[in-house]
């Protein structure tokens, strides 16, 4: 099965900073984890924003969109959880 592409808004980047060197690059081996399994997932819809899904990596939540017909995962941002109950 072939991998998604992978795409980032432009405040991802940031996102990332705020989680530190080790954490940010074990959240992108996910996003690529994501990509390259994205047809076996079951994909946590966000009833609250229509069309995003969410993937929890520890205390951390990956923000995304799929677009099965561009073959297109599009993170959208990487949130602390502790920034969601705010």
């Amino acid at each position: 099965m072939p991998w998604y592409r992978l795409t980032f808004q432009a405040g991802v980047v940031q996102d990332l900073a705020a989680a530190g060197s080790a954490m940010a690059q074990r959240l992108l081996d996910k996003t690529k984890w994501i990509a390259s399994n994205a047809e076996n997932l079951r994909h946590e819809a966000m009833h609250d924003l229509p069309g995003l899904h969410k993937y929890a990596v520890a205390d951390w939540r990956i923000f995304y969109a799929v677009d099965r017909n561009e073959g297109l995962i599009d993170i959208h941002a990487v949130v602390h959880k502790s920034a969601l109950t705010q």
